[in-house]
């Protein structure tokens, strides 16, 4: 594959940005990309791919490269691909010998796998032997999962229209409303989204809403609703009939569920911001049925978001662990007795899982609960993110 100087330099800097300004790698891409609309699809692709996969192999990269300098990251990423370097004076000081036999003579295992020392110990610690596994498969580059809004189509359908488009999809047994995509596609750009017929959403993320069990009719609140994409769910889940309260105490993400709600046809989220704790209590008992996906550090999802795992700290962990416990302790009050609680993050630490719910059914906010059943999704098992859905009903 030839390399040329623009998109190379848009490789750059985006790098700059991610690690020198400290930006999301996902915001950082989608601006370099619209920096140059004369970029085809090939090109996009390899600056967005590229990017990912020097964030996510950043520390053995760093450890490997002849200079401190991203052209010279980039280089040495490279040359890691057993690709051949054109002879650009960025480039000078590139030794393919020197780099692979560096590699070779590597036999610690956190530098190895590009994550820092302290979360190979906290990886260890919690997930024992199953860690290793773990870490080799969240180093893997993410499938591309569509979830079908079956408020306007359905799978069979939406996977004949995008072969139409020269998309091609297959369906994975368990998840009734996921499409796999065979090869990685821009989908964003298709009429098919622009329609509302899909939602980018990961297999493991589909199944949170499906351990509601929702009913058309309900009223159903989701707390920690970010962006919406689990509220989009439940209302197709709920035939577009009944209420969603779409809650989070950023007002801001709020308002893509709007625009998403729209797009995909459903009528019935309305968003709330948490502006104190009396936003909780007017909303006493008033629920059928109450989700908490709640905030966590994000270690399940390192496949997609690869450069979280340069923003961690184990301070930020036991920051967002307290933050766990303040949202069981207090939102809980808002569903009905009789009404099921789902508690879900997208990490795969057994401290911001299972723990916390036997904490919280142990204290004196958790004793009207009875969990009926927990899952861990673990991203070497499942193939897809890391995931935790605990479910537990309100004693009438």
């Amino acid at each position: 594959m030839k390399l040329f100087p623009n998109t190379v330099n848009g490789v750059v800097k985006a790098l700059e940005d991610i690690f020198d300004k400290n930006q999301y790698a996902d915001k950082v891409i989608e601006r370099v990309l619209k920096s140059n609309p004369k970029w085809g699809a090939r090109d996009r692709a390899f600056i967005a791919e590229s990017v990912y996969e020097i964030v996510r192999w950043k520390r053995l990269i760093q450890y490997l490269s002849p200079g401190a300098d991203y052209y010279k990251w980039f280089g040495t990423f490279w040359t890691l691909q057993e690709r051949t370097l054109p002879d650009w004076k960025e480039f000078k000081g590139i030794d393919k010998q020197k780099i692979n036999s560096k590699k070779e003579k590597i036999t610690q295992r956190a530098l190895l796998q590009s994550i820092p020392d302290w979360l190979d110990q906290l990886g260890t610690e919690q997930l024992a032997d199953k860690w290793e596994e773990e870490l080799a498969s969240l180093n893997q580059e993410a499938e591309v999962v569509l979830r079908v809004n079956t408020i306007k189509t359905n799978k069979s359908q939406l996977k004949a229209q995008l072969e139409e488009l020269d998309i091609s999809t297959h369906a994975i047994k368990g998840y009734p409303d996921a499409l796999v995509l065979q090869r990685r596609k821009n989908v964003f750009r298709t009429p098919l989204f622009k329609e509302g017929l899909f939602e980018v959403q990961d297999a493991s993320s589909q199944m949170v809403a499906a351990a509601l069990d929702v009913q058309p009719g309900m009223r159903v609140i989701d707390a920690c609703a970010g962006a919406g994409g689990k509220s989009l769910h439940l209302a197709a889940l709920m035939e577009n009939k009944g209420r969603i309260l779409s809650m989070d105490l950023e007002a801001w993400k709020l308002k893509n569920t709007k625009l998403r709600a729209r797009r995909a046809g459903i009528s019935i989220i309305e968003t709330k911001p948490i502006e104190s704790s009396k936003t909780i209590k007017r909303l006493h008992a008033s629920a059928d049925r109450l989700l908490l996906d709640v905030p966590c550090s994000g270690l399940g999802v390192l496949k997609r978001n690869p450069d979280t795992k340069w923003k961690l700290s184990p301070e930020s962990i036991t920051k967002v662990q307290g933050i766990q416990r303040d949202i069981l302790a207090q939102y809980p009050s808002m569903l009905k007795p009789g009404g099921i609680l789902v508690y879900a993050t997208c990490s795969i630490l057994p401290s911001e899982n299972h723990l916390q719910v036997a904490a919280f059914l142990s204290s004196p906010a958790g004793k009207s609960f009875e969990l009926l059943e927990e899952t861990q999704v673990l991203s070497h098992e499942s193939g897809f993110d890391g995931f935790y859905i605990a479910k537990m009903i309100k004693k009438a």
